[in-house]
């Protein structure tokens, strides 16, 4: 349920975050996405967001990495 060796499951968007000690609720106020969709978009690998969702967050995403692109996080 939680991953390999009992760690929390992590999306591509979830590992970045933990990599650079960047909190769920930054992205959720720097985003304007719900907390529960951040969530989602972090730990579970089968949720699809939104275009706007995504747009959203990777404006927040390039304020801490400019050169990130959506296909670095979502299946596209």
């Amino acid at each position: 349920m939680f991953g390999l060796f009992g760690g929390k499951p992590r999306t591509k968007l979830g590992r970045f975050l933990d990599a650079r000690g960047i909190s769920q609720e930054w992205l959720v106020k720097e985003s304007k996405v719900s907390r529960n969709t951040i969530s989602q978009i972090s730990s579970n690998r089968d949720y699809s967001p939104t275009l706007p969702t995504i747009k959203k967050i990777m404006n927040a995403i390039k304020k801490v990495d400019p050169g990130a692109r959506p296909d670095d996080f979502f299946d596209m």
